[in-house]
């Protein structure tokens, strides 16, 4: 795959003009490109592992929406199913049977989630079990640590432990409930509890952090929150926005055997539509209104539109057993890229689990955020653009996590690593 001269100049021109609209041009930060520099490319296509932009470029896609897609663009099944639900009403002001089928296929999948609340984002997801960890401790400190990023919620948007609360809109009286620990850490982690343990409502985890780079947790750290979680009262939430129905179809606490209290889920379970949950012990979440006093409400949770395309994306991860699939064809990936940079004598390291890796211009894998920030952002963003320009599209972020679908093929991984065997050669 050679570098091409790549024309992007209607890509150019809309950004230009969404930014005299919408603030820095984008809804949402992580689709700018200030990290690697440059004018974002406007994507207008998706199908399988592919997607188009406003010039007519394609382009083989690694960033799947930045999670949700991993059965890849325009999945006809997914997509008959959502066209089917256009005709019966999407929003029709009360529940529906298919929330129910839809929570019935959550707790298959996540045995810890007794109960479920269904919301519009992992966000929503991530604010309403905090604050109902908060209602049954009668706590309201939450330990969480650095680097992850747990949605924009006010006390929460700390997402590499720096305090820079000034000008941010974050009150200091909100930020100080937030205590960060190192990820990684049980020396930290149990030095944390023995000064706070009285104060925590929560402790609020990802399993496998996805903006340090892919970096998963230690057996010995899950296993030490879990244990210190119980002994002292304090709700364990897993954060699971990114792992849930990635790294297996039951998610981290599947793949690693360790449970949570509370689990907070979005991306995928929507099936490339506005989705998010939480769940867990029934004890906890029967305090929600109109039960209990907890109050959390939506307009659009758990939409018809919205449940019927997670019905049928759950359904065909849970039929097809994709994931061994879905970790050989990663796999692939992650050796042939090692392989590319070992061979053009760059640093390059590849941390992943099952289907969402990063590429880090780092002597070692990150274990933490403090090992991240080693990386060289440089040359991560002369690798993005040489990818870019080669047709294949990352994360423009040196610390977000790539995603392999399952429309992505063997012919397709083969194009990358040549792809990048050439940009590699070129830093």
């Amino acid at each position: 795959m050679t570098e091409s001269s790549l024309v992007t100049t209607r890509s150019q021109a809309t950004y230009n003009e969404l930014c005299s609209v919408i603030p820095g041009g984008v809804n949402s930060p992580f689709r700018g490109y200030q990290e690697v520099g440059g004018s974002p490319v406007l994507f207008n296509k998706g199908q399988g592992a592919s997607l188009s932009d406003l010039d007519g470029n394609t382009y083989l896609d690694y960033v799947g929406g930045w999670g949700p897609m991993i059965l890849g663009h325009g999945h006809p099944r997914v997509a008959g199913a959502v066209k089917e639900m256009l005709d019966e009403g999407f929003l029709l002001g009360s529940s529906h049977p298919l929330e129910l089928e839809c929570a019935r296929l959550v707790q298959k999948a996540f045995p810890s989630m007794a109960m479920v609340r269904f919301v519009n984002s992992g966000t929503e997801a991530v604010q309403s079990a905090v604050r109902l960890a908060r209602a049954c401790t009668k706590k309201d400190k939450v330990l969480r640590f650095e680097g992850s990023y747990h949605g924009h919620v006010d006390g929460l948007v700390d997402a590499f432990g720096v305090r820079k609360i000034e000008g941010t809109g974050v009150p200091e009286s909100i930020a100080r409930n937030t205590l960060s620990g190192p990820f990684n850490d049980v020396e930290a982690l149990r030095n944390m509890f023995e000064h706070h343990a009285k104060e925590l409502a929560c402790v609020l985890v990802e399993p496998v952090a996805g903006s340090m780079g892919v970096v998963a947790a230690d057996p010995e750290f899950l296993k030490a929150l879990r244990e210190l979680t119980s002994a002292n009262r304090v709700v364990l939430i897993f954060d699971e926005v990114l792992t849930g129905f990635r790294v297996a179809f039951g998610g981290a606490q599947e793949r690693y055997g360790i449970q949570a209290d509370l689990t907070c889920l979005g991306k995928i379970l929507g099936g490339g539509l506005p989705a998010g949950a939480y769940g867990g012990k029934a004890e906890l979440m029967q305090r929600i209104a109109p039960g209990g006093p907890v109050y959390q409400a939506g307009t659009f949770s758990g939409n018809p539109l919205t449940m019927r395309a997670s019905i049928e994306t759950l359904n065909i991860l849970a039929e097809e057993n994709v994931y061994d699939e879905l970790d050989r064809t990663a796999g692939m990936l992650e050796e042939g890229l090692v392989a590319a940079a070992k061979s053009a004598k760059i640093p390059v390291q590849v941390p992943r689990v099952g289907s969402m890796f990063s590429v880090m211009f780092t002597h070692r894998p990150p274990r933490n955020i403090r090992d991240a920030e080693f990386a060289d952002s440089k040359r991560f963003a002369a690798f993005f653009h040489g990818m870019l320009n080669r047709g294949v599209f990352f994360p423009p972020s040196l610390h977000d996590a790539a995603f392999v679908s399952t429309a992505h093929t063997r012919d397709d991984i083969e194009k990358t690593v040549e792809a990048a065997e050439e940009v590699f050669k070129s830093l």
